[in-house]
């Protein structure tokens, strides 16, 4: 049975969309301020034993244990959110986050209480992946659900405009502490300050979600009886080709933006041994690029097929493996802002515009917040989650060099393309199981 048309009143759809994106930029703050602080100081803090590359992958272990709860946390949120509805569930996911990350604020060094300190790390980190597994499928249904069906890409990619400004903020945060406080101090302490600030994110998106309504669409299906009492078993029996090709196919799109990113990073201040601080603004650059690029990718996809922008976007990252790292080992910031810039605000900006309206519309409403959830946490935790600890050993195997990193790049971008090219239509716009509406085959 086809859902119903919805004329979305244009003030309640900006006010989704707002706090859609918030929720994806408390998110995207997350794990960009852990994953630069882990790149930079948890070493030092919290694994002060061990050499400067050990200690980074094992803080890259730790950032890959938040990765590790999201599957778990999208299909129990997934559920409810079928179940039960998108609002509230969205608040619950958005303390779980926020929260976390202020208390990993207040953690003691390895110094002042031993084991405990990277222990505390590990269990709040675990608590912030089961919220962040629910997060991310609720936040673009919602906007999603709210949208006239032929502008699905464009909306979804203003939600997915709080990932760039997720890494932005905390980018930028830890950029200015490095600079203008006196040497060492951001490596003894300041680095609390970002994760503490959180709370002021924390509070607008809470706000922001208590005053928006429940999805249309998930309404209708509730008062239609369609309500599955166990969504993840439809999803995984009726679809695992879906499923299956859905995860390969966002492995490139996770895994690649943590490696311009979080393995980059590395790599020049490790590696090459040099200042952070030219990296770190060339990246603020690009995430500042991405944010103008993916509504224009999403509307893109709007117009001439989600599937051919997604794999037009993977396939740019692929050729752009090898002139990436060189342009990173020239050394200079002009070589970072370029590279950082066509890595995430074109390659990554391409996939990311088109990925809200693709992968929900591969499942029915009353299964959407679980498919699309479990689509995506295994998805982000087989790519953007091990990529740091991938990345990192490549490294170390190749001697500091980045051709065993090349071929990694390369090979997850041309997985992802073919799996793309496998997913079907998806059921959008459908509640029950049944065919796939005609819009929806055209656009995807």
């Amino acid at each position: 049975m086809p859902a119903p048309a919805v004329s979305p009143d244009s003030g309640a759809l900006r006010k989704v969309v707002t706090a859609s994106a918030l929720g994806t930029t408390v998110e995207y703050y997350d794990f960009t301020l852990y994953a630069t602080t882990a790149a930079l100081v948890f070493d030092k803090i919290f694994f002060p034993d061990a050499s400067p590359l050990i200690g980074t992958l094992a803080a890259f272990a730790t950032y890959f244990v938040g990765y590790a709860a999201r599957p778990l946390g999208g299909v129990l949120f997934g559920h409810f959110g079928d179940r039960l509805g998108r609002k509230n569930v969205l608040i619950i996911t958005m303390l779980m986050m926020g929260l976390g990350t202020f208390a990993i604020g207040l953690i003691p060094s390895y110094d002042s209480i031993g084991i405990a300190a990277p222990l505390l790390l590990v269990l709040i980190r675990l608590v912030q992946g089961l919220g962040m597994g629910g997060e991310y499928g609720g936040g673009v249904l919602m906007a999603l659900e709210y949208s006239p069906s032929s502008r699905q890409g464009f909306f979804t990619s203003l939600v997915h405009i709080g990932t760039p400004a997720g890494v932005l903020i905390p980018v930028g945060l830890v950029a200015a502490l490095d600079a203008t406080l006196p040497a060492g101090t951001y490596d003894s302490w300041a680095w609390r300050l970002p994760f503490l600030a959180s709370i002021l994110l924390i509070g607008v998106g809470i706000w922001m979600r208590l005053h928006v309504t429940e999805s249309p669409q998930f309404v209708k299906m509730r008062e239609d009886r369609e309500v599955q009492s166990l969504p993840v078993r439809e999803v995984l029996t009726r679809r695992p080709a879906t499923v299956l090709f859905s995860i390969l196919a966002k492995i490139a799109e996770s895994g690649l933006f943590n490696i311009y990113y979080v393995v980059a990073i590395t790599y020049v201040t490790t590696e090459l041994d040099l200042a952070k601080g030219p990296v770190l603004l060339a990246v603020l650059i690009a995430c500042a690029v991405e944010c103008c690029t993916l509504p224009f990718f999403g509307a893109l996809s709007d117009r001439i097929g989600r599937r051919k922008v997604y794999i037009a976007g993977a396939l740019f990252q692929a050729a752009l493996a090898v002139p990436f790292f060189l342009l990173m080992e020239t050394g200079q910031f002009w070589g970072y802002a370029v590279g950082m810039t066509l890595g995430l605000g074109v390659g990554h900006g391409a996939m990311y515009g088109a990925q809200g309206a693709l992968f929900s519309n591969l499942y029915p409403v009353n299964v959407r917040y679980t498919g699309l959830s479990v689509t995506q946490q295994f998805g982000a935790t087989f790519g953007g989650g091990l990529s740091p600890l991938i990345g990192t050993a490549l490294l170390s195997v190749g001697g500091g060099h980045w051709s065993w990193l090349i071929a990694y790049c390369v090979g997850v971008a041309v997985l992802s393309s073919l799996a793309t090219t496998r997913l079907g239509a998806g059921e959008a716009n459908v509640y029950s199981p049944g065919p796939a509406a005609p819009a929806a085959l055209e656009r995807t």
